[in-house]
């Protein structure tokens, strides 16, 4: 499979130019439905925590990325796809929502851009939308570091987040912005 040999090769490079620490892999889910949720804040990001995490993640990447024909054909044959950050795109709901109901791992930043410190103005409301129409737990992952040559790149994984409804309750866009907000607020809570 194309995505492990992929893999392995970042892994090895990875395992040689930079002292990647890595906490709480044993909270995890090795099975079932999974949204992996991370800061933003290197173009590296996806990239390591694909690596080292020890199941297949699908993340949603802004469309930008796919215009170059060969760069398109490499990210979509790791399991990569584009999302509209200017809009509800609903195509990208409904193919996350597609990979949650076949019990892969869905990858997300919320903050849809790379930012250096929290700043919730950046969060939308999907986060939350997709974690509560496909009933998924959501892994919040903190990590930080420059990435430069023989630097400390430190990954922080917590405890899965169940999001608990009353039956039949509609939520609002807002209400969906605000449960977003708090889970990034959790993962942030990781780094300290």
């Amino acid at each position: 499979m194309f995505y492990n040999f992929a893999k392995g090769i970042v892994f090895i490079f990875q395992k040689l130019f930079f002292r990647i620490e890595i906490y709480g892999k044993e909270n995890i889910p090795m099975s079932g439905r999974l949204i992996l949720c991370s800061n933003h804040h290197s173009n590296w990001d996806p990239v390591t925590l694909a690596v080292f995490f020890p199941r297949q993640v699908h993340w949603m990447a802004k469309k930008e990325l796919f215009k170059n024909k060969i760069f398109a054909k490499l990210l979509f044959s790791l399991g990569v796809f584009p999302v509209d950050r200017e809009g509800n795109d609903l195509t990208a709901i409904k193919k996350s929502l597609r990979i949650l109901k076949e019990e892969r791992v869905l990858g997300i930043f919320p903050e849809g851009t790379r930012v250096k410190y929290f700043n919730d103005d950046f969060i939308k409301s999907g986060l939350a939308l997709i974690a509560v129409k496909s009933q998924s737990p959501v892994l919040p992952v903190y990590s930080e570091g420059n990435y430069k040559l023989f630097s400390k790149i430190k990954i922080i994984i917590g405890h899965p987040i169940y999001i608990e409804l009353e039956d039949n309750v509609k939520l609002s866009n807002e209400k969906y912005t605000e449960i977003s907000k708090d889970i990034m607020r959790k993962v942030y809570e990781l780094g300290g």
